[in-house]
Order: C-alpha cells, then structure tokens, then sequence
C-alpha cells in the first residue's frame, strides 16, 4: 500500500532491550534501523563447533579455545604506572595465560568461574600465554546460539558486547526477518540468466548465523549483486539520459592541423595509438558527446594522443581544456602543447594556483610561427579550471589526466563549463576491470597496449636497508657513466616519519655528501612552484645529477638520461604508485635500473615488492595492488570515488558486476 512504513525503518531505540545507552552505542556504528542492523556485516566468522585443547596449542599459530577462569587479576609496577591485568583459563587438559598491559579496568569484566571463549596467537609455551586475545564470556543458557555453531563476530564499538549484539541481530532476525523485500530487478536476473541465487531474505539469515561457512560466501555474494545492480542502474541510466538529451558538437575535424603536428614530431606514432585515434575520431563524429577513458602505462604515449584529440576539436573550431591534478604535471603539459601547437597559431594558456591570471602565447609570437593565426585556445590548468573566474568560450573539448587524483564533482564541474563538450578522461595507473565497469562504467575504454619503440629495459630489484653501501656504490658507478639518477622517499619531514621511515629532507643533506662531486637536488611539494621549476630543470639539463625527491615524481618528469631509481622505505608505497614512480626511468635506449628498498622485513612486505621485480606488466600489478588494498586505498580515498560497497569486493567480482550490467541493460531496454 502507498505510503504504508518499512518494516526496515523500524528504529532500535525502544525494541525488547535496546535503552538509550545501547542505542547510542549502535548509533556509533551508523546502526539505527532494523535494516542498517541486517546490513551490518560481521568481520569474520569462528566455527565452535570445533575446539582447540589449551595442551595442543602452537606458538604463534591462532587458535581458538575455551575454558573456565580460574583466577584473575592486576599486577601493578612499583616504577610509573605500568600494569597488567590476567586471567588464568583451564580447559582440563592445560592452563593459558590471558595477558593485558595497561589495562587494568578489565578486571571487571571477568570473574572466576566464567566459561570464557579465547581467540589469539599464543606468544609463549611455558606457560601457554596470550597478549591480549580476543574474548568472550558464555553464559551457560546461551550456548546455543554462541557455541557449538558458526559465529559471527562482529566489528564493536566502546561498551557494547559481542555476545549482547549478537543476541540483538538474532532477535530481530526472528522478528522481522521475513519482511525483507526482494528487489525486482535481481528477481528479474536470476530467470533472465539462470542464475540460482539466494532470496534476499535467505542471505540476510545466512550472512549473520551460517550452517557452513561457504554460507557465508554465498550470502556475500547474493547482497554484492543487489549492490552492483544498484551502481550499474545509476550509470546506465545516466549514460541513457545522455544520449537522450545532449547533442554535441562534430569535433572530428579535417587535419589541416593534425598532418603538420606529425610531420614535425620527428617519429611514427605506434599501431595501438593509431587506433585508438580513430575510435576517438569515430566518437567526437557523433550525435552523442564523447566520453571515453583513455588507459596507457607509464611511457605509452598518451600525451601526444591527447594533443591529436585537442587537435581534432580546434580544427573543427572548438577550444580545449586540459586539467592536470598537480602543478608539475600541468606545467609540463603547458611546456609539451606549447612546443607543439605554437607552430599551428595556437594559443595556450597555463592557469594554477601559482598563475591566477594565467601565462598565455602572445599573438605577435604566434605570428612569427604562422602569418595565418588561428583565433583558438588551448587553456592547461590544475583545480584552477574549475573556479568561478574561469569562463572559457566554445568549450568543445575536455580532457583530464590522471583522472582518478579527481573527485567526480571536480570533473562534471569543467565539463559543465561548456555546452556537451566531449570528455577524454586519461590515467597511466592501469584500472582493473571490476574498477573499469564500477568507477568508469559511464565511459567508453581505450587501452594504449604499446610503448614506443628504441627503449630499453627496466630491471627491477628488491633489497633491504642492509644493502644500501652496494646500492650508493652502483649509483656512482651508473653518475660516472654521465647517467642521472632519482632518489624517492615516502616523507617530506623527520617529525612526519613513523619508526625506521626515513624523511628526505635529512636525507638530502647525507647524500649531498655521499654522492660529491655529482650535484643534487631537492624536490617536493611545499617547494613554490618556481623553486619546483628550477630544481627540474636544472633536472633535464643535467646540472643536477641526482634528484631526492618524495612522490611528487610520480608524474610530470621525462628525462631520458636518467637510468636509476633508489627508491627507500618501498613498503610504504602502494604496487600501483611504485609502478608509477618506476616509469620516470626507462625513458631513454639506454637500460635503466629501479632499486627497491624495504626497511620493512615483513615476509608480507617482501613479497608484495617481489611481484615489481617478476613484471613491468602495469594491469597484472594493478590487479594485485586492488586484491591487497582495496579500491579505496588503490586509488587513494579522498578522491577516488569508489563506490560505498558493503559486500562487493573488487579484486573478485568481475562475473557478478558483469552479470548485474547485463541485468540493468535488459530492463532498461524494456523502458
């Protein structure tokens, strides 16, 4: 019935046993409704039916054990105010130590005589001991439900126990478990592809008290396809309503332009550049305004595929918009266009942060290049193009580099300067495809597969901070050949830095020294910009032979001479940025060195910096960076735009986002 409530929207607050305190709690952990409860997924699951004996367990393997407490209590320190709270766990077969430092107010939490359920790795055998274990007391009517089954253990917040939400999500599952409605269009998919899939219903129950633990995988896969149909319906109804209401400008062009831009550029452009030109071209020809991802690994040539595109639009009388999202990068685009279009009449104009009036080609310049001067614009810029002061005319084209450093708003903002222009959207961190069908599932994909011929190879190497005497020494030995060389570091500041994390400000002054004669320089991102400027290019002009810098080289900096990168504390960089940061060398005919340095001896740490020295392959490591990371943090959270996905996981849902994308183009062609 219209306008009749969801049972989901019931509020906690006042339910059998939900008072103010315990309301305020879940309210900590966004749960304030029957249905944001259901939605709340456990972190992990235990199997009790299955035991470890206290006498059989392992040091550090974790177990989980149980037993009666039977004695507990805080030992203080005579000296400062350290102290240790402990319970005594006996199963009948073995002790275990159960150990908290500087907790003392959990003794109240305990008492002699609990059955108490022990989680953790034992750190020692004699006695059998554990730090701060994870816990919890059985009440003896209750066993049903948190022993001698799957568990679901749930993230908590300050007070509020395991056991006590638990019982809660038990409850309200008896109560209003039924009421869960099944959305139409996942009803629609499972007939349409024949697909067996759980209700809703069924994998709400299941995801918090699984029979079997490949319940639980089933329930998360039921709820991540609920999820990815909802994404997919937001983007291709978006991409509908684009086709149904934009009409853009033909922004192919005739090449009067583009022919005398490649006769001058002194090279062939590659086979995987030509095509995808002429999937552009295909796509600026068109009713629709284009709006196309172009993905290039680092070194493939996306920049000189993007001033083709530009080309296209201002032959076809369009003006052109670049944002870049770093200063660097968008200065190196204005020096890049400039070379290249001066000698067409084309006027290109940088706007920053540090250029609020912008620098722009004056008109007698351009008559020098061309008596015939084109009255066109191409405007290079960083977040200076999305400000109110910026007001372009005949916007037909805009293009952004490295577009995931951008929020979305920040895109739809330039774009919306103009009347439909077309959208090339540019990134030389290789996206998955699960991220490719999500984050960019509005775009056409273009993928540069090849990087332009005569250059050598990279030769990656993993080492640790005990090999850093033989890796100045080959350094030197690669400066003495008149090669350049970078030095990366994760931190600007010794005050930024975490334990055994190196700052590259006090490591600039030890190897000043350590690489005299050679000269070196410092760059970073509080440098102003014409600091920044002066450093890189005395940088290109090899005056200076050796950059320390932090990531802020990530992009921006294309020095053939320079064949070595050291880069110290890797661990603290993602694959993909490290990938990045690998490709400022190889840039050159000369082979090039990239030296990676884990301060970190984790086994975890080591392995994840092996894959740098099995592949230069830019997707197999965003793939595997997107398995160990995440999405958020792959692509950096403030920016990234990653859907807010409870259930889906990235890494491993490619059939599913594909089968909710064939699901959403079904129904909407029924529309």
């Amino acid at each position: 019935m219209p306008g009749e409530k969801n049972p989901l929207d019931t509020p906690l607050l006042g339910l059998p046993g939900v008072g103010k305190e315990r309301a305020s709690q879940l309210e900590r952990l966004e749960l304030r409704t029957v249905g944001d409860l259901f939605l709340h997924r456990p972190g992990r699951y235990e199997d009790r039916r299955h035991f470890e004996k206290i006498a059989g367990l392992k040091l550090n393997e974790p177990a989980l054990t149980h037993g009666k407490i039977i004695a507990s209590g805080v030992r203080r320190f005579r000296k400062g105010s350290q102290s240790i709270f402990e319970f005594i766990l006996d199963d009948g077969t073995g002790r275990l130590h159960c150990r908290w430092w500087n907790l003392p107010f959990m003794e109240k939490y305990f008492k002699v005589g609990d059955e108490t359920v022990v989680f953790g790795k034992p750190n020692s055998l004699r006695p059998r001991t554990m730090d701060h274990p994870e816990t919890e007391v059985i009440q003896a009517l209750e066993n049903s439900l948190h022993l001698n089954r799957i568990v679901p253990i749930y993230p908590l917040t300050e007070g509020l126990p395991q056991r006590w939400l638990r019982s809660l999500t038990w409850r309200i599952l008896e109560q209003f478990g039924n009421a869960v409605p099944e959305p139409k269009l996942t009803t629609t998919g499972k007939s349409a592809l024949g697909v067996s899939l759980l209700s809703r219903a069924e994998a709400i129950r299941l995801l918090h008290f699984p029979m079997e633990i490949a319940d639980t995988e089933a329930a998360r896969r039921r709820l991540a396809l609920d999820e990815y149909i909802e994404l997919q319906s937001a983007i291709q109804t978006r991409c509908k309503n684009l086709e149904r209401n934009a009409r853009s400008v033909s922004c192919s062009g005739d090449n009067h332009l583009i022919k005398p831009f490649l006769a001058a550029l002194g090279f062939h452009l590659t086979d995987s550049q030509t095509g995808v030109l002429r999937e552009i071209r295909r796509d600026m020809a068109g009713p629709t305004p284009m709006r196309r991802l172009l993905q290039g690994d680092v070194g493939s040539g996306k920049t000189v595929v993007a001033a083709c595109v530009a080309l296209m639009a201002l032959e076809s009388g369009a003006n052109v918009a670049l944002m870049a999202p770093t200063e660097i990068l968008a200065e190196q685009h204005w020096r890049n266009f400039r070379r290249w279009l001066e000698p067409l009449g084309i006027a290109v104009e940088l706007r920053t942060g540090s250029t609020k009036t912008g620098i722009e080609t004056g008109q007698e310049e351009l008559r020098l290049h061309r008596s015939n001067v084109v009255n066109q614009k191409v405007w290079v810029g960083t977040h200076a193009l999305v400000q109110e002061g910026f007001t372009p005319e005949k916007l037909g084209l805009v293009i952004i580099d490295e577009q995931h450093k951008f929020g979305v708003a920040q895109r739809e903002t330039l774009v919306r300067k103009g009347a439909y222009p077309h959208l090339l959207v540019m990134t030389a961190t290789p996206i998955p495809r699960t991220l490719g069908l999500t984050l960019y599932g509005d775009l056409d994909i273009s993928i540069l597969a090849q990087s332009p011929p005569g250059r050598g190879k990279i030769k990656t190497f993993v080492r640790d901070s005990t090999g850093l005497p033989k890796v100045w020494k080959f350094v030197a030995e690669q400066l003495s050949k008149g090669r350049q060389a970078y030095v990366v570091y994760s931190r600007l500041e010794a005050e930024d830095t975490a334990a055994g994390v190196k700052a590259v400000e006090k490591e600039f002054h030890n190897l000043e020294k350590t690489f005299a004669p050679w000269r070196a320089g410092l760059l970073h991102g509080r440098l102003k910009s014409e600091e920044k400027n002066q450093v890189m290019a005395a940088f290109e002009a090899n005056h200076v032979q050796v950059l320390i810098a932090t990531s802020v080289v990530e992009v921006g900096l294309d020095v053939p001479n320079a064949t070595v990168m050291v880069i110290e504390n890797a661990e603290q960089f993602g694959l993909a940025q490290l990938h990045q940061i690998r490709g400022r060398i190889g840039r050159g005919k000369e082979d090039s060195y990239c030296i990676l340095i884990a301060a970190g001896k984790t086994e975890d740490s080591i392995q994840r910096l092996k894959i740098m020295e099995e592949t230069s392959d830019g997707f197999r490591i965003a793939e595997e960076d997107l398995r160990l990371r995440g999405p958020g943090e792959f692509l950096g959270r403030e920016q990234s735009g990653a859907p807010p996905l409870r259930f889906g996981e990235l890494s491993r849902d490619i059939a599913l986002i594909e089968q909710a994308r064939e699901i959403v183009r079904e129904n909407l062609k029924l529309k």
